[in-house]
C-alpha cells in the first residue's frame, strides 16, 4: 500500500487485508484520510485510474452494522430495477459477495468515489439549500412505492421525541444541584416548549401521518454537488429507515436556516434566513409535493420546531448527565449547545408568521394529495 507512513504497522496490515478482500491490490493504491465526518472513519483509496471510499462503521453508534448493509442492498436493488438512472451511491461487494468486511470488532465497506463531485459543510446561499432539499425530497419520492416495512431500524428511537423528553426528565431528577442550578433557565425553556411534544404525541399516537423511507440525517455535507452547485444525490445512508418526513425537513430547518451552527457561542449570530427557508420549501416540495398528504403539509413548519426542540433537550440532557453521550470539549459545552438551540427555536417561532406565508405560496405551486 502506498503512503504506508500515514499508518502504523498493524493498521497497514489490516488495510492491506481489507483491500485484498475487496479485490484491490494494496501495492497499487494510495490510501489517505478523507472528509470531515465525526461518526465513521473515512479513507480515500486511489490507484489504477480508480477512486474509492473505504469507511469504517462506528459500531459504538451502530450496534448492528448488518442492518445497514441489508438496508442498502435492498435499496440498491430497488433503484437498479425501477430507477436505473438515479445516482445511488451504494456499497461494492467484496470477493466473498458480502458488503461488509470485518477486522477485529470493526466493520468496513467500500463505495465508488463519484468523480467531479464535492461536498460542503456550511450553507452559504439559498441555491445550495434548494438543491439539497430537492435531493432529499427526490430520494424519498422515488422510494414512495418501496415497501418501507422491509427496512430495519439502524438506530432505534433515533427521532422519538417522546423518548428524548422522558430521558430529559430522568436527567433532571438525577442531576447534581450544581448542574441543575447552572441549567435552570434551559430546564424552564424545555418545559415551556412542551407543547411541541404534545403535538408529536398526537400525530404519532393517532397515526395522522404516514411512515415513509426517510434519510434522517439531512445536514448539507450529506449531499453531493457538482462544480456548478447542482445537487447530484444524497449520501451517508446509514440512517435510512422508516420514519416521518418531519425528520428530514425539520433537520434541514435546524441545520440550514441560521448562518451560525450549533457550536456557536455568540448567540446574537443566530437568526432565521427566510430566503433559505423558502429554498427548502421549494426544493423539497418540487419532488415530494405530489405525494405528501394534506395533513403532512399542515405540519411542514412544525417539523422545524420538532427537530430543533429535540436537539435542544438532547444537549441539555447530556449536560445534566455529566456529558456522557456527546462529550465535552470545555466546561459547560453541552449547556452552551442547548442555549444555542433554544435561541434558534425562539427565533424560529418568532418568524413563523412570515414562514407560513412562504410555505403557503410554495404549496400553491406544489399541491398536496388527499389524506384518503
Amino acid at each position: 500500500m502506498l503512503l504506508t507512513n500515514m499508518f502504523d504497522r498493524n493498521t497497514t496490515y489490516m488495510l492491506d487485508t481489507i483491500l485484498t478482500n475487496f479485490g484491490l491490490n494494496p501495492r497499487e493504491y494510495n490510501v489517505q484520510f478523507f472528509g470531515s465526518g465525526l461518526i465513521n472513519h473515512t479513507l480515500k483509496v486511489s490507484g489504477n485510474g480508480e477512486d474509492y471510499i473505504l469507511q469504517q462503521i462506528n459500531s459504538n453508534i451502530f450496534k448492528s452494522p448488518e442492518r445497514i448493509a441489508n438496508n442498502l442492498a435492498l435499496l440498491q436493488a430497488y433503484f437498479k430495477e425501477n430507477y436505473p438512472g438515479y445516482l445511488f451511491v451504494g456499497t461494492l461487494p467484496a470477493l466473498s459477495g458480502e458488503y461488509l468486511e470485518k477486522s477485529g470488532n470493526d466493520y468496513y465497506r467500500l463505495f465508488p468515489f463519484i468523480k467531479g463531485s464535492q461536498t460542503i459543510n456550511f450553507i452559504t446561499d439559498a441555491k445550495e439549500a434548494y438543491e439539497a432539499a430537492k435531493q432529499f425530497g427526490k430520494f424519498s419520492y422515488l422510494l414512495n412505492d418501496f415497501d418501507v416495512s422491509a427496512l430495519e431500524y439502524t438506530l432505534t428511537d433515533f427521532h422519538n421525541l417522546r423518548l428524548r423528553f422522558t430521558q430529559f426528565e430522568e436527567a433532571v431528577k438525577n442531576a447534581t444541584k450544581e448542574r441543575l442550578h447552572d441549567a435552570a433557565t434551559e430546564v424552564r425553556e424545555a418545559y415551556k416548549y412542551n407543547y411541541i411534544l404534545q403535538t408529536y404525541n398526537q400525530l404519532v399516537d393517532n397515526k395522522q401521518i404516514p411512515v415513509r423511507v426517510i434519510h434522517h440525517d439531512t445536514k448539507i455535507s450529506n449531499v453531493l454537488f457538482d462544480d456548478q452547485q447542482n445537487g447530484l444525490c444524497v449520501i451517508d445512508l446509514d440512517t435510512v429507515m422508516p420514519g416521518y418526513y418531519l425528520s428530514d425537513v425539520g433537520d434541514m430547518m435546524r441545520t440550514y436556516l441560521s448562518p451560525a451552527n450549533e457550536e456557536e457561542t455568540d448567540l446574537s449570530k443566530i437568526h432565521i434566513r427566510e430566503n433559505v427557508f423558502n429554498a427548502i420549501c421549494q426544493g423539497y416540495l418540487s419532488e415530494m409535493g405530489s405525494v405528501l398528504t394534506e395533513k403532512e403539509k399542515q405540519y411542514f413548519i412544525y417539523s422545524g420546531e420538532m427537530m430543533i426542540y429535540m436537539q435542544a433537550i438532547r444537549f441539555l440532557t447530556d449536560f445534566l448527565n455529566n456529558d456522557v453521550y456527546y462529550g465535552s470539549k470545555y466546561p459547560g459545552h453541552n449547556l452552551t449547545r442547548a442555549k444555542n438551540q433554544f435561541k434558534l427555536l425562539n427565533e424560529y417561532t418568532k418568524a413563523e408568521a412570515k414562514l407560513k406565508q412562504l410555505i403557503a405560496n410554495a404549496e400553491k405551486e406544489y399541491p398536496a394529495v388527499s389524506n384518503n
